[in-house]
């Protein structure tokens, strides 16, 4: 008897997935492609990268444009499952590379997103109702093992629980804070702008938000609370959706909570929809697809036989001699998104001030910062002093994410020394920065006395160059 995650499951899931991953995200690349390259051009100057991919920079035109062409045009074949051996892989890349390309423009779901890409690529998503399988029919398949399809549902149930963990702080549960001032920002919507606007409104948003986080998961695993769990997540991100415009995460997330109810249901749905008496003839080759897949899993066919090369591939994913690798994988890739969610806790610090722990740990749309600030830098040699003003040199989104980050604020004084040492000057860089935390009082953000021009950045331990939350600015 095969393990319960090398067990043979249905693999219309999989498929819906691989169809909806494909559209989502090439339409995100182009979608970004379209405002941040063309439209606002923000990549032509300075851009923060991530630690550790500092060599990650913008392509030169015409290439960046036809990269965002491209990226599209992979997330395509990815969902028609084109050569799909190939195009998911560059998919997966592609969308790495954006998620990379600015670090001002850090979204979950971007992050969420460029991991399921990836995983995506390992999987056999292409084996049905596919251009692939349309042109070798003898790789169709109609099961695929288990871990195939539930990986995807146990990180979307990752992303939810930590995201409900989160939540568990006073600002959100007894202050309704920063959730009463965003739906404010929204009282002018039709309808449900009044509504918006009450404080008691954010209050039950904010406890109903961060129940339903923490009892999703287990909701969606119980066959007849499943249902019920569904509505209330398609109402809670359909308001996400209204008030706070996040882009492809609501949709990705109903993708990934689909995956929780059995991996059937794609295709009992389209059997539904294939059974309204038109001639297949008139609706194309697509309705005819659809309809031999509809009755091959009524079982009206054989399968076809597996050609030595399609053997040869799929021996990693279900092959006794490669469990144990899977296996170790699979609890590598567990383990580490259960980790980083809860590292924070490794730091002397609040993570919503200092922001060591935050990303890629599901705090998503959970506090309110506003910063602004410069840097005072003095010449070492003659000790003049100049004050440089960030904001004339970065973009909107840029300053406003930089003021709030202290590793942003550390990288871009690099940039300012590194811009001046090449011009022959030494200085010496401080910061003067200040923040306020969920609508609260400003407070000095960094050390001013830090010279950051030395300091270097920490991945691990206490950095006393930035301060804790309490220390009001002086004007």
């Amino acid at each position: 008897m095969p393990l319960p995650l090398f067990r043979p499951v249905p693999i219309p899931t999989l498929v819906w997935l691989r169809v909806a991953m494909g559209l989502l995200g090439g339409g995100d690349i182009l979608g970004n492609g379209i405002y941040y390259h063309w439209y606002l051009d923000d990549f032509a100057g300075y851009t923060f990268r991530y630690y550790g991919f500092e060599w990650v920079h913008p392509l030169p035109e015409p290439l960046l444009s036809l990269y965002f062409i491209v990226g599209f045009l992979l997330g395509l074949a990815v969902a028609l499952g084109w050569r799909f051996r190939i195009t998911a892989p560059l998919f997966a890349l592609f969308f790495s590379y954006l998620f990379l390309l600015e670090k001002a423009h850090y979204l979950n779901h971007a992050y969420l997103f460029t991991w399921l890409a990836w995983l995506l690529a390992l999987t056999p998503a292409w084996r049905e109702f596919s251009l692939d399988v349309r042109r070798n029919p003898g790789e169709r398949r109609t099961e695929v093992p288990a871990w195939t399809v539930l990986l995807f549902p146990t990180l979307m149930g990752v992303v939810y629980f930590f995201g409900g963990i989160a939540k568990i702080n006073a600002d959100w549960l007894l202050e309704a804070s920063p959730l009463h001032a965003w739906l404010q920002r929204r009282a002018d919507i039709p309808l449900l702008g009044p509504l918006f606007a009450l404080k008691p409104t954010a209050y039950v948003m904010a406890w109903g938000g961060m129940l339903l986080d923490l009892t999703a998961a287990f909701l969606l695993l119980h066959r007849r609370l499943r249902w019920v769990a569904l509505g209330f997540l398609v109402f809670f991100h359909a308001t996400n959706h209204l008030i706070f415009q996040i882009g492809i995460f609501p949709y990705l997330s109903m993708v990934l909570t689909s995956l929780f109810f059995a991996p059937d249901w794609p295709r009992r749905a389209i059997h539904r929809l294939a059974g309204f008496g038109i001639p297949a003839e008139k609706l194309g080759w697509a309705r005819t697809q659809v309809r031999r897949w509809v009755v091959q899993w009524q079982g009206r066919v054989g399968r076809a036989p597996e050609s030595p090369a399609s053997q040869a591939s799929s021996l990693w994913q279900g092959h006794p001699r490669y469990r144990p690798l899977v296996t170790a994988g699979l609890a590598l890739i567990i383990g580490l998104h259960l980790f980083l969610p809860l590292r924070h806790w490794l730091f002397p610090s609040d993570v919503n001030w200092t922001e060591e722990g935050h990303r890629y740990s599901w705090r998503m749309m959970l506090r309110s910062k506003q910063g602004h600030g410069h840097y005072l830098l003095v010449d070492r040699t003659t000790g003049a002093e100049e004050i440089v003003q960030p904001r004339d040199s970065l973009t909107t989104k840029q300053y406003r994410k930089m003021t709030t980050h202290p590793d942003m604020i550390l990288q871009y004084a690099h940039h300012l020394r590194d811009l001046r040492a090449a011009a022959g000057q030494d200085l010496a860089i401080y910061p003067r920065f200040r923040v306020s935390l969920n609508g609260g009082p400003r407070h000095t953000f960094l050390d001013r006395a830090a010279d950051l021009s030395t300091i270097h950045w920490q991945w691990w331990g206490a950095k006393d160059w930035v301060l804790p939350e309490g220390e009001t600015a002086q004007d």
